[in-house]
C-alpha cells in the first residue's frame, strides 16, 4: 500500500523550499548491482518516495535515470515532484560543470535540486577497492582547492543547472575555514549520523546556521562495504536499549533509528532493496516518546563507521587524520 507523498512531513530549507523528511539512498555498498538499486528506486517511487540521494561514483545514475524517465513518461510523477540530490566525485573537482551536466544527462532530470561536493578533497579511489587501496596523488585538504571546487558549484546555481549546493563529509575546522568565504551558502551537509555516532557538535553548528543535516548510514549500515568494517565497530540496532524501544513500538530497531532521526531534525537517507516502504511509513505515525529520545541520546559512543582510509595521503598517520579530531585541519597547507 503506497504512502501519499503529501502525508510525509516536510522540512523547510533556508531557501524556503520544502522537502520530505526522509529520502531514499542509492549507494549499493558494493553489494548490489546498478540494476538492483534502480529497481529499488522504481519501487520507492511507487510507494511514495519523492527525494533520492544519488552520486556519480555509485555507478548507477544511468539506470536510475531510466527509472525516472519511465515515471515521467507514465505520468507517475512530474520533474517538479522530485527532489533529486547527487554529488561530484573526487576526481572531477576541477571540472565540476562537466560532471554535473553528465549527471543531469544520466539522471534525465533537467537540473539538480541539491548538488554536493562528495568529499572535501580530490583524493580518488576506484569503486569496490579494498581498505589498503591508496592513490599516490592523494593530498591533505586545501582551503583554496576546496573553494575553487565550490565556486564552480556556485556558477552552476547561477546557470540554473543546480538549485542548491551541498557539502559532505566535512569537519568543524573545515567548516569554519570555508563558510565565511562562500558567496552562496550550502543548503545542506551530508554526514554520517546514527544513534552511536550522533555528531552533536557539528549537528548544532549546522542547524544554528540554517544548513540542513542529512544523515547517511542512519541505521548503522550493517551492509556497508567491507573496507569500512573493523572488529571494534558497534551495531546500533543490537543495543539492548534500541531493542527495548523497538519492542515497545512493535517495530524493527531500524525503524526506531529512523524515527529518532526525523524527530531530532536530520533527514535520513536509508537504502534498502526490500524494506523501503516500511522505512517511509516510519515517518507517518507512532513517534518516540521524550524519554525514548533521551535514552537514544545517551547511546553516543563515537562509533564512526566510515573511516575513509582509502583517502589517506602520504605522511598521514591513520584515518583519524581525515577527521581533524584535535580541532585543527591536519596537514592543511593554507588553513
Amino acid at each position: 500500500m503506497a504512502v501519499n507523498p503529501a502525508a510525509v512531513p516536510q522540512i523547510t530549507l533556508k531557501s524556503g523550499v520544502q522537502i520530505p523528511c526522509i529520502g531514499m539512498g542509492t549507494f549499493g555498498s558494493d553489494r548490489f548491482s546498478a540494476e538492483e538499486v534502480a529497481g529499488a528506486v522504481a519501487g520507492g517511487l511507487r510507494v511514495g518516495y519523492r527525494m533520492f540521494d544519488c552520486a556519480a561514483c555509485y555507478g548507477n545514475e544511468a539506470q536510475i535515470g531510466e527509472v525516472f524517465q519511465k515515471a515521467f513518461d507514465e505520468g507517475l510523477v512530474e520533474r517538479k515532484d522530485l527532489f533529486i540530490m547527487t554529488k561530484v566525485w573526487n576526481d572531477r573537482h576541477r571540472e565540476v560543470g562537466a560532471a554535473c551536466r553528465q549527471s543531469i544527462q544520466d539522471l534525465r532530470c533537467e537540473y539538480i535540486d541539491l548538488y554536493y561536493i562528495h568529499w572535501p578533497f580530490p583524493n580518488y579511489h576506484p569503486p569496490g577497492c579494498d581498505v589498503d587501496s591508496r592513490n599516490p596523488d592523494s593530498k591533505p585538504f586545501s582551503v583554496a582547492e576546496f573553494l575553487d571546487t565550490y565556486r564552480q558549484c556556485e556558477q552552476l546555481v547561477r546557470e540554473g543547472l543546480v538549485k542548491h549546493i551541498g557539502i559532505s563529509n566535512m569537519t568543524l575546522p573545515k567548516l569554519e575555514a570555508v563558510l565565511p568565504k562562500l558567496d552562496i551558502m550550502p543548503a545542506a551537509c551530508e554526514l554520517e549520523i546514527h544513534p552511536c555516532f550522533q555528531q552533536e557538535e557539528q549537528f548544532a553548528y549546522l542547524t544554528e546556521r540554517g544548513i540542513q543535516p542529512v544523515g547517511y548510514m542512519p541505521m548503522g549500515s550493517p551492509k556497508r562495504p567491507e573496507r569500512d568494517i573493523v572488529d571494534t565497530d558497534i551495531a546500533d540496532m543490537e543495543l539492548p536499549e534500541m531493542r527495548a524501544i523497538a519492542k515497545a513500538h512493535g517495530v524493527h530497531p531500524a525503524i526506531v533509528c529512523l524515527k529518532w532521526a526525523f524527530q531530532r531534525g536530520q533527514i535520513p537517507i536509508p537504502f534498502s532493496i526490500h524494506n523501503y516502504e516500511a522505512n517511509l511509513e516510519a515517518a507517518l505515525s507512532d513517534p518516540l516518546t521524550s524519554e525514548e529520545m533521551k535514552t537514544i541520546a545517551s547511546l553516543e559512543k563515537g562509533n564512526r563507521l566510515v573511516k575513509g582510509q582509502v583517502f589517506l595521503w602520504e605522511g598521514a598517520r591513520d584515518w583519524h587524520d581525515l577527521w581533524d579530531e584535535d580541532g585543527k585541519i591536519v596537514d592543511c597547507p593554507d588553513a
